[in-house]
């Protein structure tokens, strides 16, 4: 194609990567840069993907200001490096898809999103969950009202590892299930509770949670509760709301239905309880990779010159926004923290 527009991938490490894939795979896009501060990896992303010679490999990014025609840049570097990075970038007219979180401080979230406006730019955040099939069909399920009256919401995300020692568990792995019954619900929570536990790496100031306990509040009344811990060997990645009329549970590790409606209520006769209706429906799912949906996302947003209405930089600061409160609440053993409706 001769209109394709010019990306760059900031960070090819194990999430990277996977953009890079999905930018080559994109007819619509002509990646013409890569930068990562290691050159083994460089090397190996040539080898793996057979790049072009023409193809830019820095280890430094103020390279990129020298690539003609550059549109955009994907950025998957850590968290840290964010902010500093997606600045220069939008200062520098580049559309930027970002790693999420967007930062780890609301104050510079938003001024990034201030930044993006002003300058007429896309700053798009990969909340890969919610172009997920599952998700996207699930939140058509709710709003329909198919649960009914919705009473509560829980979730669990576990595993073995990996241990980061850049943040605690709570903002490795939280993000994702806030963000989903945001999606879901429709609304953003209006209190919020966290308490934790660290058993691997504590010290003399608190250390960085290895179990968590999350209650998010939301306008409504309906509550969220969370379970998060990166030391346990049952893998679970399992998210449900429950409604009057029935559950729909969203469990990423049943490949064969991930996404499950439970029809059943109750009907009173006399002083008892009896369960009717009582049903399983396995929901089918469009096909696809929600990555590579991200990816495909963010060029449409460009060509359109429209931000994303499913993941724009104001959704991941909201998210921020949300981590940031639940972080307060952590440190001060569950203290609810109130945010702005």
């Amino acid at each position: 194609m001769t209109n394709q527009i010019k990306i760059a991938v900031i960070g090819v490490g194990r999430w990277g990567v996977h953009l890079l894939r999905n930018f080559l795979a994109d007819p619509q896009v002509n990646v013409v840069a890569v930068v990562d501060p290691h050159p083994e990896r460089l090397a190996a992303v040539k080898q793996q993907f057979n790049l072009d010679e023409n193809v830019v490999l820095t280890t430094q990014w103020q390279d990129l200001k020298k690539v003609p025609g550059l549109i955009g840049v994907a950025i998957a570097t850590p968290a840290t490096t964010h902010y500093a990075l997606i600045k220069d970038a939008l200062q520098n007219g580049y559309h930027v898809l970002a790693e999420k979180p967007l930062t780890l401080n609301p104050a510079e979230c938003r001024e990034l999103c201030q930044l993006a406006e002003q300058n007429h730019l896309i700053l798009m955040v990969d909340h890969t969950y919610l172009f997920h099939p599952a998700v996207e069909r699930g939140k058509t399920v709710v709003q329909a009202g198919k649960l009914g009256d919705l009473r509560y919401g829980y979730a669990t995300r576990t595993h073995l590892g990996p241990v980061r020692q850049d943040v605690d568990a709570l903002w490795d792995l939280a993000i994702h299930d806030i963000a989903i019954f945001n999606a879901w619900l429709g609304q953003t929570p209006v209190k919020v509770q966290a308490t934790g536990t660290v058993w691997l790496q504590g010290g003399e100031e608190q250390g960085l949670a290895d179990l968590v306990w999350l209650t998010l509040t939301y306008p409504d009344g309906f509550q969220a509760y969370i379970h998060l811990c990166w030391l346990n060997p049952d893998k679970q990645r399992r998210l449900a709301i429950v409604g009057s009329l029935g559950s729909l549970i969203f469990d990423e590790m049943s490949l064969s239905s991930p996404l499950t409606l439970l029809h059943g209520e109750f009907e009173q006769q006399g002083n008892q309880f009896i369960p009717v209706n009582q049903k399983q429906v396995v929901l089918e799912l469009e096909p696809g990779e929600p990555l590579q949906r991200v990816c495909s996302s963010f060029v449409v947003s460009i060509l359109n010159n429209t931000p994303s209405e499913v993941s724009s930089g104001w959704v991941g600061t909201e998210l921020v926004e949300i981590l940031a409160a639940l972080t307060v609440s952590l440190g001060q053993d569950g203290k609810p923290i109130f945010l702005d409706p």
